[in-house]
């Protein structure tokens, strides 16, 4: 193939435009039923424990002016629902909800376990969190209990019973929360209670301890085990721990508090047929995949200033990917600014908040709530922004509130007969490949990203900035609608996935293996066999080395430029007829070997990128390997719009295509459009071949077929 310099032209319209049919799955998942929004939510988190009862209906009046119709509550009430052990009244919040459901506005419940109540760990330090310095957290702020400790669990799933059996043929209820942000302080835990459950895990996981020792190799320093309860938790040791404890120890915490959500679906389950999501981050310590197998919906939070608008498209695309044809929400966001004791973000600028809930909603999102009503009296967040005052007056966010409601009543009905367009292109996302990392930091020099985020964000991003429409995938997901998929940072992979992506290629797809993939076995180990795994065989290459290459000053040579690299490097050989190498490294310390290979397999092709090239030469080669690929496989032509504008491409009920375009830097934006295209909201046919975008505003275009 010839690297082609870039994609040209306008977005394309016609039959690649299909909906997002609720058929795919992840990992071998049920399928979904087709699933139709009924409304798009404009909701918000609401304490009213926290305030006189009488409050609750000068809210509603507020919320009513506002339009927003729904609350979500419960999740940090545990005190106020069982003061004392075993005295549990949910009568508070069925009246609650009685009165929103009269004023008709819809609830979302959350169990309250992210804050136990002080009666379950005083006296108890056995019960609370332990972390990796075996430093014990105490009562106070949220997930200081370890919820490994059989008593904690119990005390859980007793609240969650009764909270599922009173409320939950409720009928203002429509859905469920799992805790909130699991994880989100805390990471892995340490705990007598966790160090015992981590020996059962091991025992599951590898039936006898002369297994787990030859696959993690422990006769080195002689670490080797006679039974599964020597196997110690990765406390601080005088160096480093095996890195294959150290990520198996990660997996076994991520696998464990998944565990304890699907225990609290399973409970719920028994008496409401509502929806189930969890909110979460993917900064948070957990398997996200993992984490919502067993969930309905996906849900996240996002507090970003203006400057960081493009949080919200990575963790957009990478959430609705998560539970394929069922819109995500947006569970958590400020009015105004983020803030906790001694911090605080810069004040949106007039007009972002709106700008924010159009990209959410069009991006496939259902929901777009606020963190918090009522700005907090007391605790650890009294600075963070709210609809209202403390002292029940306007905040400085209220009037961005009603901007958002005005955009809401004019996208809703072009959303609620339109879904997303499923993306021909992806980037993966592992859950494994990130613990692992977690353990063995990448090499980098200092603008490279430190963390497997940053590094699958910084290849998303690239194709975003290119015009394409994509999302992030799991490791575990269906490939269906895909045509190139990308895997960055991956060290192991696992024969299920490469089988999978082995028959996307033959059918005619692209995989382009990023740099960083295949280099390490699935206990975190260092392959034998070959350089790269069982993907030197799938590119058709031979590993010859794997070594850093930041400040080596080793250079390489692709598409007539001369390049420096970062990080790791398999510098390869083609070993198959049906290998080309379009890029060589230029060091005698690995004379002949390649960077950049491709290989014909099937109808389609793998394109190993076995380092990572930096600078203005870097970001071409990228640009070129992305476009060029794109247009051999006759992808969608990527939209040409203005940066700091977003597309959201949809398919309305018609199957015409929609695209909803926000701009996010307050700079006002561009859009090319095609001949006969209409704008979506008045019918009127659209005149010259571009629109503009309002600085912070929205435009939706339709083409008829």
């Amino acid at each position: 193939m010839k690297l082609m310099a870039s994609a040209t032209g306008l977005a394309a319209t016609g039959s690649s435009y299909i909906y997002a049919s609720g058929t795919q799955t992840q990992g071998g998942g049920s399928v979904a039923p087709p699933y139709q929004m009924r409304k798009l939510v404009h909701g918000v988190c609401y304490y009213p424990e926290l305030w006189p009862a009488e409050d609750v209906d000068r809210d509603i009046v507020e919320m009513k002016k506002l339009g927003i119709n729904l609350i979500r509550i419960g999740e940090f009430a545990w005190s106020s629902m069982e003061p004392e052990e075993g005295k549990i009244s949910t009568r508070f919040f069925r009246e609650v909800m009685d009165k929103y459901h009269e004023a008709g506005i819809s609830v979302v419940f959350c169990t309250p376990t992210p804050t136990p109540p002080v009666w379950l760990t005083h006296g108890h330090p056995e019960r609370l969190f332990v972390n990796s310095d075996g430093e014990r957290l105490i009562h106070g702020a949220r997930q200081h209990v370890s919820y490994e400790h059989p008593v904690v669990r119990e005390a859980c799933f007793r609240i969650i019973d009764a909270i599922a059996r009173d409320l939950g043929d409720h009928p203002a209820l429509i859905g469920w929360q799992i805790d909130n942000e699991l994880k989100c302080h805390v990471a892995e835990d340490f705990s007598p209670a966790a160090v015992a459950s981590w020996h059962r895990w091991l025992k599951d996981r590898f039936g006898t301890i002369d297994r787990l020792n030859k696959e993690w190799g422990t006769h080195i320093w002689s670490t080797y085990y006679q039974s599964f309860e020597q196997v110690p938790a990765p406390f601080k040791t005088p160096f480093l721990h095996n890195a294959s404890l150290s990520t198996a120890y990660r997996m076994f915490n991520r696998e464990r508090i998944a565990e304890f959500s699907d225990q609290q679906c399973a409970i719920i389950r028994k008496y409401s047929e509502h929806p189930i999501t969890h909110n979460t981050n993917p900064m948070f310590s957990v398997n996200h995949e993992r984490l919502f197998e067993n969930l309905d919906f996906a849900s996240y939070d996002a507090y970003p200033s203006s400057e960081q608008w493009d949080a919200l498209v990575f963790r957009s695309d990478m959430y609705r990917a998560a539970k394929p044809g069922r819109p995500y929400w947006l569970m958590e966001t400020s009015v105004a600014h983020n803030g906790w004791l001694g911090n605080h973000s810069p004040m949106h600028p007039e007009g972002f908040l709106a700008a924010e809930a159009t990209l959410v909603y069009a991006m496939g999102g259902e929901g777009f709530c606020y963190w918090l009503w009522r700005q907090q009296r007391t605790g650890a967040e009294i600075s963070h922004s709210a609809v209202l005052s403390s002292w029940y007056k306007p905040s400085i966010g209220y009037s961005q509130v009603q901007k958002v409601e005005q955009m809401r009543q004019k996208l809703e009905p072009l959303l609620l007969q339109s879904k997303p367009w499923v993306p021909e292109i992806a980037v993966t996302w592992s859950d494994h490949a990130r613990a692992m990392i977690e353990t063995e930091p990448m090499d980098r020099d200092e603008e490279f990203p430190d963390k497997y985020q940053g590094v699958v964000q910084l290849w998303h991003k690239k194709i975003f900035e290119l015009g394409y429409h994509r999302e992030v995938r799991f490791e575990g997901a269906a490939l269906d609608g895909l045509k190139f998929l990308v895997t960055p940072a991956m060290p192991y992979v696992s024969e299920e996935f490469l089988q999978r992506v082995i028959e996307f290629v033959k059918a005619g797809g692209v995989w382009l293996v990023g740099p960083g993939t295949g280099i390490r076995g699935r206990e975190h180990t260092v392959p034998t066999t070959s350089g790269l795994g069982m993907v030197d065989d799938v590119a058709g290459v031979t590993t010859e080395y794997v070594f850093p290459l930041t400040n080596t000053g080793i250079q390489g040579k692709a598409n007539g430029q001369v390049l420096d690299f970062t990080g790791w490097c398999a510098a390869v050989k083609p070993n198959h007829t049906d290998t080309r190498v379009l890029g060589t490294l230029q060091t005698e310390l690995a004379p002949g070997t390649a960077f950049l290979t491709e290989r014909k397999l099937g109808k389609g092709k793998v394109v190993l990128l076995s380092a990572h090239p930096t600078g203005d030469a870097g970001e071409k080669l990228l640009n070129q390997l992305i476009t060029g690929y794109a247009q051999e496989l006759g992808l969608t032509e990527p939209f040409n719009v203005s940066p700091g504008t977003v597309v959201s491409p949809r398919v309305d009920h018609q199957g015409n295509p929609l695209w909803v375009a926000v701009n996010m830097d307050g700079e006002g934006g561009r859009l090319g459009v095609p001949d006969g295209a209409q704008d979506a909201t008045t019918g009127a046919r659209l005149r010259g071949s571009r629109i503009d975008v309002p600085a912070y505003g929205w435009r939706a275009v339709v083409k008829p077929q």
